[in-house]
Parts: structure tokens; sequence; C-alpha cells
């Protein structure tokens, strides 16, 4: 008897190099993922957009891969077509990042701003190789195991993948990002697959895949200590500049360049700051300390190393306390720009400058935000009302807080007057008084106390040298109807910006998108469309798996920013928080497998508590969305910041847990005894996933809150618990065996 189709019978001998190699696999995927995620941001000086298109493209093409390992029970020598992808899974990686690096000036202008089609088309070619590679792999290990374990074998994969997901997450995020390039950290994971492959074939007795995975595991080990590839490649992305230095920090990638005796420091391919940049120095300081001119506290977030906090000394301050997150950034700043970090009256906090306002205990004249637009949700939180209200407690009777947004060149285009409205709003919910100044950026001021708008004068009077922001500059800046411009704009309807509804961040986004011709793009418009055909034709249980999917990765988002409002962005604190996230959906499926029986088909026992875990998912969703707000007025003592930190990180593992726990139950629920039933069940969780990634961060909560978005998670996976309800699962098909 023979059935193609059937999953035949395997030795248990392959048991423990299949779980093996799918654990190298989920050290690899975490590790490519966060590198490339990382090199794509570079590359196309990214915004959440692009992250949240490079992780949906991620996803898609996971679950695509997935689909195709249905075609795995064709393969006459499974074992070894594992290897062979470890060994494809161990290279690609490596290869992908020297082809990113290579080909960014030569398919794109280089220095061109790249719209969101063209992103997506791009990280989506980019990916496809490893993604097709990694899905199908994680298909065809099931087959593996389920010839041995049955419904179990399946389960199995999915609890080793998410513990080698938390191996490479781990490594990652808190040992190899802080010495490493992102060559150096991925030749890590491309050795460990290269043995695992090697180990393989051996036991497929293809001694020749055996001796090529260990010839190129020394290769590549070889040609990472001999050889500069990290310095070559990024040569290529900066021809005409010599690279002063290049690291890689917790928070990205970033490089100094020198030209004729210009240092520029870029961070993940957005420009930071450039030595010599007098206009955004002096506007950074002189339109907010005018205002005070006494001053005698000042906080300066963000920006010192371009030479702000060093303009601000030419007043007669007694303190001025400069905070910024990145470590690497200081370090680059005082070997570079010695002269900008220098000065008895300086004092440098390496902390998140949200978390800094929220606990200080002094109290400041000035606090100058000199940070870029909110083109992220993490930048988003320097910009709301919550924020804004935290700047208050921290600051002195009369006063005054300054930040900028956007460019203004005599023109208010409608997108960046609803960025300006917006952020003008905000003011004015926590500050009786604002200002509102045209320069090469649109400043906002703020204050209990009286403003004034002759800057000239008042810098005049004070003695201050400047080279840019004179009397004759400042005429011209601040003509009447320049004037006029920005605060008719600024005093538009518009959204609120609040951490848990960012509207300024939208904005930003729809600002930046109005650059381009395209509007959103054609190619990830095509893609939603795609999914949301496929979400039509889904049922039972993999439609379950579909909404679970959606609910992980959603709900994950809105606990990472949940963590970062509430407690800053640490980064060590928001990468436990991935962690515990892996370690839940592990636990969650070893769970589930537990309570399984190995090899049956219990079809009518798995339907029910699928549905509940559905259900369960829904009313965390629906509680979600009302808890967080809740924990943002708790109070900025060290106790409650400590509480709020276990609370999330529980959130955080209840929701892993019970999203993990349906995978395992599907299966039980759905499993026929073929490859297809595994790999249509896989496609649907990345699917999901992927729906989720695209569409959370980048717009459903700047649109509709995080409270929408839980509410909208919760409908899907009550659709889902119903669904699982009316499935009765499908017949188990009788395995051959390999004679």
């Amino acid at each position: 008897m023979s059935d193609r189709k059937l999953i035949p019978r395997a030795l248990p001998s392959q048991r423990r190099l299949v779980l093996l190699a799918v654990g190298a696999l989920g050290v690899s995927c975490v590790m490519t993922q966060l590198a490339l995620m990382r090199e794509l941001l570079d590359a196309f000086s990214g915004n959440e957009l692009v992250l949240g298109l490079t992780l949906g493209n991620w996803l898609l093409l996971m679950g695509l891969g997935a689909w195709l390992g249905r075609a795995s029970d064709k393969l006459r020598h499974p074992l070894a077509a594992l290897a062979v992808a470890q060994v494809l899974t161990a290279l690609l990686p490596l290869a992908l990042v020297f082809l990113l690096r290579a080909l960014r000036n030569v398919v794109f202008i280089r220095g061109a701003v790249v719209g969101a089609g063209e992103t997506f088309l791009s990280a989506l070619l980019l990916l496809l190789p490893y993604g097709l590679v990694a899905g199908f792999a994680l298909t065809l290990a099931c087959s593996l195991l389920a010839r041995e374990n049955g419904v179990s074998g399946i389960g199995q994969v999915y609890v080793a993948d998410s513990l080698g997901s938390i191996v490479g997450g781990v490594l990652f995020s808190f040992v190899l990002v802080r010495f490493l390039d992102h060559i150096g950290i991925l030749v890590y994971p491309a050795v460990l697959n290269l043995l695992v492959a090697g180990a393989m074939a051996f036991g497929a007795r293809r001694l020749w895949l055996a001796a090529a995975a260990g010839v190129l595991a020394v290769s590549v080990v070889a040609a990472a200590v001999g050889l500069d590839l990290d310095g070559v490649s990024t040569a290529w992305q900066y021809p005409r500049q010599h690279i002063a230095a290049r690291a890689n920090s917790p928070y990205g990638k970033l490089l100094v360049t020198e030209s004729d005796g210009q240092f520029d420091f870029i961070e993940n391919g957005v420009p930071l700051t450039s030595t010599h940049d007098d206009q955004h120095v002096e506007e950074a300081v002189h339109y907010a300390m005018a205002q005070r001119p006494d001053a005698r506290n000042v906080l300066l977030v963000g920006g010192g190393i371009s030479g702000t906090a060093k303009e601000i000394l030419k007043y007669n301050v007694t303190r001025v306390d400069y905070v910024e997150l990145d470590p690497l950034i200081l370090e680059f700043g005082r070997k570079y720009l010695p002269g900008n970090l220098a000065g008895s009256r300086l004092r440098i906090l390496n902390a998140d400058g949200r978390l800094f306002v929220k606990q200080t205990g002094e109290k400041y004249d000035v606090v100058i935000v000199d940070l870029p637009d909110p083109s992220t949700v993490q930048l988003n939180r320097f910009f709301t009302v919550e924020f804004l209200a935290e700047v208050k407690r921290a600051l002195a009777p009369r006063g005054v807080v300054s930040f900028a947004l956007g460019h203004y060149e005599n023109y208010v285009s409608p997108e960046l007057a609803l960025m300006l409205a917006s952020a003008g709003r905000s003011l004015r919910q926590v500050f009786p008084n604002m200002l509102v100044i045209p320069g090469g950026r649109v400043f906002f001021l703020a204050s209990d106390g009286p403003l004034f708008d002759n800057i000239a004068s008042r810098i005049q009077q004070q003695g201050i040298h400047t080279k840019l922001m004179n009397r004759h500059y400042l005429d011209a800046m601040l003509t009447a109807d320049r004037l006029a411009a920005v605060r008719q704009a600024a005093a538009q309807p518009a959204a609120l910006n609040q951490d848990f509804n960012p509207a300024l961040y939208f904005y930003h986004l729809r600002h930046w998108m109005s650059q381009f011709n395209t509007g959103f793009g054609v190619v990830p418009a095509l893609a939603l469309a795609l999914l949301g055909v496929y979400l039509l034709r889904l049922r039972g249980a993999a439609f379950v798996l579909f909404a679970s999917g959606f609910a992980g990765t959603t709900l994950e988002i809105v606990l990472l920013l949940a963590f970062q409002v509430l407690c800053g962005s640490v980064y060590h604190q928001l990468g436990i928080i991935v962690t515990v996230f892996m370690a839940g959906l592990a636990l969650g499926a070893a769970l589930a497998n537990r309570r399984g029986k190995s090899g049956s088909h219990a079809s009518a026992p798995a339907a029910k508590p699928l549905a509940f875990l559905a259900f369960a998912i829904a009313g965390y969703a629906f509680l979600l969305g009302f808890l967080l707000p809740l924990l943002n007025r708790l109070g900025n003592t060290a106790s409650s910041l400590a509480l709020i930190k276990a609370v999330i990180a529980l959130l955080t593992l209840v929701l892993a847990a019970l999203v993990g726990m349906q995978f395992p139950l599907a299966n039980r629920l759905e499993f026929d005894g073929t490859v297809a039933g595994a790999s249509r069940l896989y496609t649907a969780d990345f699917a999901g996933s992927c729906l989720g990634a695209l569409l959370a961060g980048t717009l459903l909560i700047p649109i509709i809150g995080v409270t929408g978005v839980c509410l909208l998670t919760a409908a899907l996976n009550l659709a889902g618990g119903a669904a699982a309800l009316f499935t009765k699962g499908a017949p188990l098909k009788t395995a051959c065996k390999n004679d």
C-alpha cells in the first residue's frame, strides 16, 4: 500500500536530530529577522511603517513557505532535504546583507527617499528566499516528527521553534549586538545551522553533504576572522565618504562619516547631526532660552552632541542636564565632537528622557526637547499630552517647554497642518500659553507664564553671540505672513496626541507618505487584499489559528507600546518582555502537548478546549484595552514602576501561553495524517501574524487607539471561538509504513 500524500513511518532516531534542527532554525530565524529589519531601516531611512512592512513580509513569506511545505510528502529523502534547508538558512542571511548593501544605491538614487510601495516590494524580494526555505523547513520537520509521534510531533516542533527563538533573541539583544556588527552576529547562527546540517546529513548517510556542511562552517569562520566583511560592505553604501566609525548599539546601527572636516552622525540611515549645522543648533536653543534668559536650570532631552548643550551654556545657567538614551551616541560624541560635551556646568545622563522626566525631583526653568519628528511610536511618546503634563510637573513656576516639528519653507501642506494642529491642541490641553514660531522647523513653546516673540531683541539684550540668529535672520524668518500661516494651521481642529492614541504619529506618517504619488502603495495594498480574501476562505481550526496569530502579534505590539510609555524605552527590559512572550509560547504549547495523546486523533475533545482558548483570548483582549490606561494613572515611585513592570510581564506571559496552547490543540482537531494538514495550520498562523504586523503599529493603533485595537482583536477571536465549536475535525487517514 502506498499513498504519497500520507505521512509514512520514520525511524525513532530521527526525533532528536529533527528537534535540534528546528531549535537551530528558531535561533537563525529570530536573529536573521532582527538583523535584516535593522539593515532595512538603515537602507530606507526607515520609520515604523518600514518595520511593519518588513515584519509583515517576513511572516507572509514564512506562511507561504509553510504552505509550500505540503509538497514535502513527495521527497524521497526528507531528512537529507531538511539538512539542505539548514545549509540554506545558514548562508542566506549573510548573502542577503551583502546584497542589500550593494544594491540599495544601484536600484534607487543614492540619498533618495523610498516610498511605501517600493519599500514593501524591496523587502519582499530580499526576504523571499529565506522566508520560503524557513517556512518549508518547519512543515518538513512537522512531517518527519508526525511519522513517529503522530499529531503530538507537530506540537513538539512548535515548542522547539519557540525555544530556539528564545535563545536567539536573548543572544542577539543582550550579548552580541553590543560587541559585533550584523555580519559578525549572523556568523553564529550560520555556524550552528551548518553543524546541525552536517549531523543530519550524517544521520541520513549523505556523507558528501555532511562534509560540505563542515567545510562551509570552517570557511564562514575563517572569512569572519580574516576579513573585514562589514567594513567592505558598508563602504558600498557610502562610496564618497570616509567612514570614521561604525558600531551597533541596542538601539540601532550608528555611523560617523567624515568629509572635508565635517562629521555626520547617522543612525539607522537617518542623519542625527552634522558639524557646522548652525541653524539647527541655534534655533533649538535660542527660541526657548530667549523666553527665560535668566534661567538657572535647563533640561535638554536629546541632541546634545550637535552642540545644543554647548550653546545653552552661553547663558548664565547654573546647570544643564542633558539626557541621551543611546550610550554609543555619547561615546562617539566624546570622541569626535568633544567640545560639544565639555563644561563643568553640563551634566550628561545616559537614560530614557521620558522616564527621567517622569521620575525627576528637579525643577527646571527651561525644558528643550531636541528630537526628530515622531516618525515612530517610540518618538511619539515625547509629544503626547501625558508627557507634556509630566514636563509641567518638572517645570519651575513660569517655566518653558520647547520642541519642533516638520520643516517649513513658506508653505503649510494639509498633512503638515494636521501635525501642527495636533501638537497645538495637545499643548493647549496642558499649558495656558503657547507660541508657534516658523523657523527652519516649526517650533512650539508653551508655559504658564508669558511668552515673547521679539526673539532678536531679547537675545541682543543678553549680549549672546550667535552665528546665524541675528536680527536680520529673524526678521526674514518671522515675517507676518509666515507667523500667520503656522499659527492658523496650529489652531485647526485635530485629534489629541495621547500615549495610547498616537494621532501625531499617524499624521506624520501621512505627511511622509504625501511625498509620493502612490499613496499607501499598490503592492502592500494588494498584499492586504489577498490576505483579506484568504481570511474569508478560512474555516474551522485554521480560522482559529489565524485569529490567535493576529492576536499574538497585535497584542504584543500593544504591550510593548505600553511598556515604553509607562516604563521608558529601557532596552534590556523591553528585551525581557519579548523573551517572556516567546517563553510563554513554548510553555503553552508544551502544556497542550502533555494533555494530548501521542498519535491519537482526538477531534471531539480538542474542539471545546480550542473554542475556550479563543474565547479566553477575546476576553483578555477586551480587558487589556481598559487595563493599560488605568496603569498609566499609577504613581511615579520606584515601587509603582516595579509593579507596572511585573504586571506587563505577567500579561505578556498569559497572552503568549494562551496563543501557544492553541496550535497543538488545532492540530489534534484537524490532523488527518497528511503533510497538508500541518501545512494548512502553520500557514494560517503565519498569515494572521502577518496581518497584525502590517496593521497594528502602523495604522490601527494610531487610527483607533489601543482600546479600539483590543476590541477588534477580541471580536476576531470571538468569531474564532464560534468557528471552533462548529468544527468536527478531519478524518484520520491510515499512515503507510516504509518496509
